[in-house]
C-alpha cells in the first residue's frame, strides 16, 4: 500500500468514525469462509457495517477523529474487524449469537456514545444495553400510564354523574 493509498484509507475510516457513535472492535480471524459469510449476512440484515481493518490505519483514524476513544486504540493488535451500527446493542447481540457455535468473534472493545468498553468480558453488558428506541418506548409507556388512569377515572366520574342526572 502506497502512502497515498494509506492516507485515503485513513480519511475514509475517519469519515466512517465521524458518522457514528457506535463502534465494536473484534477479532474474527480463524472463521471459515461459510461462517464469515453468515456473519456478514447477519450484520447486513441488522443494518450493521462489518469491515476488516488494518490496526495502524484505524488507530490513526481514531486519532484524527473528533471523538475521544480513550484506551480503545490499545486493543488494536492482531486481526481486527469493526462493526459500525446505529443501534448500541445490535453488534453485541450478533457477536453473542455467533459465539454459541464458535469461540469467535472475540470482542476487543467498543465505543458507544462517548463510553469506551475494553475486553471480551464486556460482551454480556453490551448485548443487553437498551437501544434509544427501546428506552423511548419505555418512557412513553411510563408517561402514558398515569395519564390513562386519570382519563379513565374522569370518564367513570362523568358516566356516574350522567346516570345520577338521568335518575
Amino acid at each position: 500500500m502506497t502512502r497515498e493509498e494509506k492516507s485515503i484509507a485513513i480519511e475514509d475510516l475517519t469519515a466512517q468514525l465521524a458518522g457514528t457513535n457506535i463502534i465494536y472492535v473484534s477479532d474474527i480471524s480463524g472463521l471459515n469462509a461459510e461462517t464469515t459469510s453468515n456473519l456478514r449476512r447477519a450484520c447486513f440484515k441488522a443494518g450493521i457495517k462489518l469491515e476488516v481493518v488494518k490496526n495502524t490505519l484505524l488507530a490513526k483514524a481514531m486519532e484524527a477523529s473528533a471523538n475521544d476513544y480513550g484506551d480503545l486504540p490499545s486493543v488494536l493488535t492482531g486481526n481486527s474487524a469493526i462493526f459500525i451500527s446505529d443501534i448500541a446493542n445490535a453488534p453485541g447481540k450478533i457477536i453473542k449469537d455467533f459465539r454459541k457455535k464458535s469461540d469467535k468473534p472475540v470482542l476487543k472493545g467498543a465505543y458507544i456514545n462517548s463510553e469506551v468498553y475494553i475486553g471480551d468480558d464486556q460482551l454480556d453488558a453490551l448485548a443487553t444495553i437498551k437501544s434509544k428506541e427501546e428506552l423511548l418506548g419505555e418512557l412513553i409507556g411510563l408517561l402514558q400510564s398515569p395519564a390513562q388512569r386519570v382519563i379513565s377515572a374522569l370518564q367513570n366520574q362523568f358516566a356516574n354523574s350522567e346516570e345520577e342526572t338521568e335518575a
